[in-house]
């Protein structure tokens, strides 16, 4: 089995396949996606942080100088809106949005929500042991982010429903090549969250709460603040970002640790290793196992020559299990410190709702191993088809 995003054996187990790619090939390009694949952590590392590279091309160029057909007319709203957040603009753009964003999504905001998210996480866990078990992707994984979010942008409890939906549908585009209906089930949700969204952010213009799209439609920096439709970009941004690989690590860090009981029972008799436990499950079974670059000058990887134009896939999985960086990468080890992964990556990219994410993780973590302490596994998990957003599609356990 060689490299292939698209099969079942390699989306469930891609790990033997980056050790032998770090070893022989570093640096291929692969007909199939038409992308670079970077598989070291040097690499990988270095090129998250080259300005020669970005998440789009559109502010050095357009599609056809860069290889790429036209964008469907029919994508308009789903990119209008994606690159109103920013996820995939480039500074001055980029610069400009995370400095505003920044000043209402703070440090300080979000430590603020840890009774929020430990309360839930007690009341999710506690309801799955109650129940003697259940999925613990749906009863605890799925509810507990998405909840958080809704939380923090003031979203009522009574639309909470819609959230989950809308992410998941608009989160299918980043998958490679996906089918013409997926882009329009994303289109169809980004229209949807869009419109609501904007009639939520005028109420909150004009009678502002205590919440982040409160604080986002009043933030004002040197005479700029965010344009509406900016707003609206940066909360679905959140919310598709903190919720999709939030589910995914939860779901993939449980795995990890039924198939290591070692290692589980070493946390079970020691709850101050959460804090390192995360880092670990992070760096082990990452969410998120690839992003994706476009090579906006001509470079050179492991003495490899990438063209200005190409597009690279950078493997944060294997540069997480890079026996360079990490003593014996493919051992679990809960208590693991330093541990440099890249999870949640590097450079003006790297990811804004990062502590966010570590609270989740942690106060969830620790909420099952209080609540649930014999909880087990029931059956052997499938993956859901997706690479760019890796997860299991279930995860059956008792109490």
């Amino acid at each position: 089995m060689g490299y292939d995003p698209w099969s079942a054996a390699f989306v469930a187990d891609p790990y033997p396949v980056f050790a032998e790619l770090r070893a022989e090939r570093p640096v291929f390009f692969h007909e199939p996606t038409g992308q670079w694949v970077i598989s070291r952590y040097e690499d990988v590392d270095a090129l998250l942080r080259d300005r020669r590279l970005g998440r789009s091309y559109l502010h050095v160029g357009g599609h056809e100088e860069f290889g790429q057909e036209p964008e469907a007319e029919f994508l308009k709203p789903f990119w209008d809106l994606i690159r109103a957040g920013m996820l995939d603009v480039e500074p001055p753009t980029h610069t400009r949005l995370r400095r505003l964003v920044s000043k209402a999504f703070t440090a300080r905001m979000v430590e603020g929500l840890r009774p929020t998210i430990r309360r839930l996480a007690a009341e999710l866990a506690g309801a799955l042991a109650d129940e003697g078990g259940g999925d613990l992707l749906a009863d605890v994984a799925e509810p507990l982010p998405v909840n958080v979010i809704a939380e923090m942008l003031g979203v009522p409890v009574e639309d909470r429903p819609l959230l989950r939906p809308w992410s998941a549908d608009i989160c299918g585009m980043y998958e490679l090549n996906p089918p013409e209906e997926v882009q329009r089930t994303a289109v169809r949700a980004a229209v949807e969250f869009s419109d609501y969204l904007r009639e939520l952010a005028r109420s909150r213009r004009s009678e502002p709460r205590d919440d982040l799209i409160s604080a986002l439609a009043q933030v004002v920096d040197e005479g700029d603040r965010l344009t509406e439709d900016e707003l609206i970009g940066t909360c679905v941004l959140l919310l598709n970002a903190g919720h999709e690989a939030t589910v995914n690590a939860t779901g993939n860090g449980w795995w990890t640790l039924f198939r290591n009981p070692g290692e589980l029972e070493r946390l079970r008799s020691d709850e101050l290793l959460v804090p390192t436990a995360v880092e670990e499950l992070l760096r082990y079974d990452t969410p998120a196992p690839m992003f994706e670059r476009w090579v906006l000058e001509d470079i050179t990887v492991a003495g490899v020559d990438i063209p200005r134009g190409a597009e690279v896939a950078l493997q944060f999985a294997s540069a997480n299990r890079d026996p360079e960086v990490f003593a014996d990468p493919d051992r679990l080890d809960l208590g693991r410190d330093p541990n440099p992964h890249i999870t949640f990556g590097l450079g003006i990219h790297y990811c804004l709702g990062a502590p966010l994410a570590r609270i989740e993780l942690a106060e969830s973590l620790a909420a099952l191993l209080r609540l649930a302490p014999g909880l087990r596994l029931v059956s052997e998990p499938e993956w859901k088809p997706g690479f760019v957003l890796r997860g299991l599609q279930a995860l059956h356990v008792q109490c």
